[in-house]
């Protein structure tokens, strides 16, 4: 690993917690090596000058999140090379040996402008736990290509990293225990997230990952299907630029799943269409609390609470909707008892509904909606609609459009008959 200054007089050294790895260095390209000593500080005198680093660690620079080693810098310093070669003293190891391997190692390094690579393939429990927290000239995140993630290993990691413009990829698709954990908290430069392909979740995977990301205009895909508890808690908490919320595909919510996750979104407009039947305890906790600009939720779900471990009345959706916009619409099944308030739906919206004819479910899917208000029929479906009575008189046709309803009047009450992508469905107004 190499440290090179980007401005004169720039200086390093090493602070250590209960902790004394080997870390030595280098001011004259590997001719001669010195040990790094505990609040030593070195000096690089000219822009240019560089620093190797190296160590034999083999079990880890920290022992654990209390016994570690954290680096400490002035100026300007640009990292390169290998992390690992302060484990194997030549940086070609792609195995952490040890549990909280590189906790806090450059946390509140300032002076950092760039990141050593993190070449790793194999994780551990806590490994990069909180490793550039504070580096708040860190403008670009190191590529990260593991694809088989440990629990917390990647939490905290860029938290206040407040110059971060760019992400790396996370390929894996299997997450675990709190991985991506608060992440990318408070990185308040960042305008675009990573692709997040994951489809198997585990318990707080995503929580708070990209909380207080006030330049990130629009939220990455999220394909699960199926959630785990607290999965989503608080995502995007507090981003405030946010205009575009992702789809939430799974129609099997769990405990907290969306617990806070677009509290505060202030530029928000529209909520994602949330498709399960069932509610659990907190699923909706604070999830559009603050949405000031919220006018538009969809939900499937026919009934407000159910039993659960808590036994609280509105611990399914408790003060989800606190200080959206004054006035909107609520689309919901006509089984959903119309009730207004911060744990309901909001005062001032009105109401409209999905149709849940057991025939409308035939043609309905994570693209189609039906449902009706008065004498009007809405319809978001990408395609060609056409609507008939009873007696095969055509009373209209239209083309439909996925992601903004079409307006379809009826001329008076009655059963009608909607034909959608060759599939024949009936609709009573």
């Amino acid at each position: 690993m190499t440290f090179t200054a980007e401005e004169d007089g720039s200086r390093f050294g090493i602070s250590n917690n209960y902790n004394d790895p080997d870390i030595q260095y280098s001011l004259d390209e590997g001719a001669t090596w010195t040990q790094l000593l505990d609040e030593e500080m070195i000096t690089l005198e000219h822009k240019g000058d560089k620093a190797l680093l190296k160590g034999e660690n083999p079990k880890g620079i920290a022992q654990n999140d209390v016994y570690y080693t954290k680096f400490k810098m002035t100026g300007s310093i640009a990292a390169s090379g290998s992390v690992m070669s302060l484990i194997d003293g030549i940086g070609e190891s792609v195995v952490i040996p040890s549990q909280c391997c590189f906790y806090r190692l450059f946390i509140n390094c300032s002076s950092l402008t760039q990141a050593p690579e993190l070449p790793a393939t194999t994780l551990t429990f806590k490994c990069y736990f909180d490793m550039f927290w504070g580096c708040s000239n860190l403008t670009k995140a190191p590529a990260l290509p593991a694809t088989t993630l440990a629990q917390s290993c990647y939490l905290e990691m860029f938290r206040n990293c407040t110059s971060l413009t760019q992400a790396p990829e996370l390929p894996a698709t299997v997450l675990t225990f709190t991985c991506y954990g608060d992440m990318f908290n408070n990185c308040t430069s960042l305008t675009k997230a990573p692709a997040l392909p994951a489809t198997t979740l585990d318990y707080g995977c995503y929580g708070e990952m990209f909380s207080h990301c006030t330049s990130l205009t629009q939220a990455p895909e999220l394909p699960a299907t199926t959630l785990a508890e607290s999965c989503y808690a608080g995502m995007f908490e507090h981003c405030t630029s946010l205009t575009q919320a992702p789809e939430l595909p799974s129609s099997n919510m769990t405990s907290a799943c969306y617990n806070s996750m677009f509290e505060g979104c202030t530029s928000l407009t529209k909520a994602p269409v949330l498709y399960g039947t069932k509610i659990y305890d907190y699923f909706a906790h604070h999830m559009f609390k603050d949405c000031t600009n919220l006018s538009e939720i969809s939900v499937s779900f026919s009934k407000w609470s159910e039993i659960g471990a808590l036994h609280l009345e509105y611990e399914g959706t408790e003060d989800w909707v606190v200080n959206v916009a004054p006035t909107g619409t609520f689309i919901c099944p006509k089984e959903l008892p119309i009730e207004y308030g911060p744990s309901r739906i909001p005062e001032g919206w009105n109401v409209e509904y999905i149709c849940n004819d057991d025939a409308v479910e035939d043609i309905a899917n994570e693209n189609t909606r039906v449902w009706t208000d008065g004498l009007n029929l809405y319809v978001c479906y990408a395609g060609e609609v056409e609507v008939y009575d009873l007696n095969g008189k055509q009373i209209c046709k239209e083309q439909g459009d996925a992601d903004s309803p079409v307006c379809l009047s009826m001329p008076a009450h009655g059963v009608y008959v909607v034909k959608m992508g060759g599939k024949s469905s009936k609709v009573e107004l």
